[in-house]
């Protein structure tokens, strides 16, 4: 039987720096993984179909599609998964599409002891270090304790119908129902202008809206809630102990409120803000058991599990013994 193909569906115009990039680390791992068994991957690019989120005919090989949304024999949808080091590797969609988002979360069933020290290292390396997926200002930036901070993400989620409205809608329902906490908006860090636009809209209606451009880390250990469609800072702000309310889908919907109608908020926020929720368990479980982890010391036996269990095991790869 002739071997499958391992096929990575990259941008084109990243084919030939992907191994630099950090936001590609994920293939440099795999590309190194399957040279140890004598494979080579194959690069390809992202036809339209790859982002459907529809059943796609297998044709006998292993596709891997960065930040896909596709379902069928042979397809593993990858992208980074919110924190950097980890990585979605999964057949059902990434981020808010990825399988995670069906599982139960039981936190009787995690080890506690394993999840407080997962949760002190990510503790460690993001929230102590103020690091986040993209650069943030050194300079410690005073906040108001209590606030509601609202992260802003670009067009994206309402793009893929991840969002449950408009992002003005989400400004105006936040500003109108904080129950008098001041209403701080981050605009997204690649969106800035565009971000400042849509505050300047809602701010024009009557709104009290404050822009910032401060540090998420000095944000979300002020704030008393998160707001985002489902950002990465959700999950930043639970290092914080700082709950979280999403006006989108997510695959992280099981430790926080979400809010479908603007009439919902009031409600998400008194909920969000006495709910007892053990972040560390919950960061553990997504993270530590349902993500892959570049630095672990199981990284390749993880990956080599999915690829079994897409029906790609070894014999089927023609790996060389």
């Amino acid at each position: 039987m002739t071997p499958a193909q391992v096929i990575f569906h990259l941008p084109e115009e990243n084919h030939d720096d992907f191994r630099r990039r950090k936001i590609y680390a994920l293939y440099a791992r795999l590309e190194e993984l399957l040279g140890s068994f004598g494979v080579v991957p194959k690069l390809e690019g992202r036809p339209p179909e790859l982002f459907k989120g529809r059943a796609h005919p297998g044709d006998g090989n292993l596709h891997v599609v960065e930040n896909g949304n596709v379902r069928g024999d042979g397809y593993l949808n990858a992208t980074l998964a919110y924190l950097e080091g980890f990585w979605h590797l999964d057949p059902q969609g990434v981020l808010a599409f990825s399988s995670i988002r069906n599982l139960p979360f039981l936190p009787d069933q995690i080890d506690a002891d394993a999840a407080d020290h997962f949760f002190g290292d990510l503790k460690t390396r993001f929230a102590l270090a103020r690091n986040s997926r993209y650069a943030q200002p050194f300079v410690v930036t005073p906040v108001p304790q209590g606030c509601v901070v609202v992260f802003l993400q670009g067009p994206v989620p309402v793009r893929r119908k991840q969002a449950h409205m408009s992002c003005l809608d989400m400004l105006r329902t936040v500003a109108t129902g904080a129950q008098g906490r001041p209403v701080l908006v981050k605009p997204h860090p690649q969106l800035a202008e565009r971000g400042q636009a849509q505050i300047d809209t809602v701010r024009a209606e009557g709104h009290a809206l404050i822009p910032t451009a401060a540090n998420v880390h000095d944000l979300l250990s002020a704030a008393s809630v998160s707001v985002s469609f489902n950002s990465a800072t959700a999950l930043e702000g639970f290092l914080h102990g700082t709950p979280a309310i999403l006006f989108g889908r997510s695959d992280f919907h099981h430790a926080l409120e979400t809010v479908r109608k603007p009439a919902a908020f009031a409600l998400a926020l008194d909920r969000a803000m006495a709910r007892k929720q053990d972040y560390a368990k919950f960061l553990y479980w997504y993270f530590g058991q349902h993500c892959l982890n570049l630095h672990a010391p199981d990284f390749a036996d993880n990956v080599l599990k999915i690829f079994a269990k897409a029906g790609f095991d070894a014999t089927r790869l023609g790996f060389e013994r």
